[in-house]
């Protein structure tokens, strides 16, 4: 995000914050943090320094708090991503399972290393901790869609499929970001 560029949710998802907020008691809105930087980084693609001090204003919170969770979890992104985000799941059932193979081969195809992003803005390539998906290793997600016992025949047709149609986002949200 550059500094002049109004960091603002639409009402919508402001509208959301608050229901969000409401679920837990007085006082005690950073509990919603999490959901709160999901619905941020949904909308704005990743999550800048602006838009994490955004968010801690709607919390009423201090940025630093902000900045803490948000690197902490490998689901949010504070540099700023392609329009398709490849997580691949880095544990044991995954690697035993050839993800390190996967993650080769992505690198390879695609031409960038873990934690890059294409030329084109088109992929970011992120290995990540358990997505919970372990009886379907090797996989990745992409958005909220989870592709299981990947082959690289699969991963040459998910590439191809996400390069017509970059749809990767989370929550519905087409992210200007």
């Amino acid at each position: 995000m550059e500094n002049n560029q109004r960091i603002e949710l639409p009402q919508h998802l402001l509208d959301e914050v608050q229901r969000v907020i409401s679920l837990f008691p007085e006082g005690k809105q950073k509990s919603a943090l999490l959901r709160v930087l999901h619905i941020a980084q949904a909308h704005f693609g990743w999550l800048s320094v602006d838009v994490m001090d955004y968010v801690a204003r709607l919390l009423h919170i201090q940025p630093i708090e902000v900045y803490e969770v948000a690197t902490f979890y490998s689901m949010y992104d504070t540099q700023q991503v392609g329009k398709v985000k490849l997580e691949v799941c880095r544990t044991g059932p995954c690697m035993i399972e050839g993800a390190e193979n996967i993650v080769n081969y992505i690198e390879k195809k695609l031409g960038i290393k873990d934690g890059e992003t294409t030329a084109d803005g088109m992929f970011t390539l992120k290995t990540v901790e358990c997505l919970g998906a372990c009886g379907y290793a090797p996989m990745l997600q992409a958005g909220e869609k989870f592709h299981e016992h990947l082959t690289e025949e699969k991963v040459d047709a998910l590439i191809e499929a996400y390069r017509s149609n970059p749809v990767a986002n989370y929550m519905g949200e087409n992210q200007n970001g």
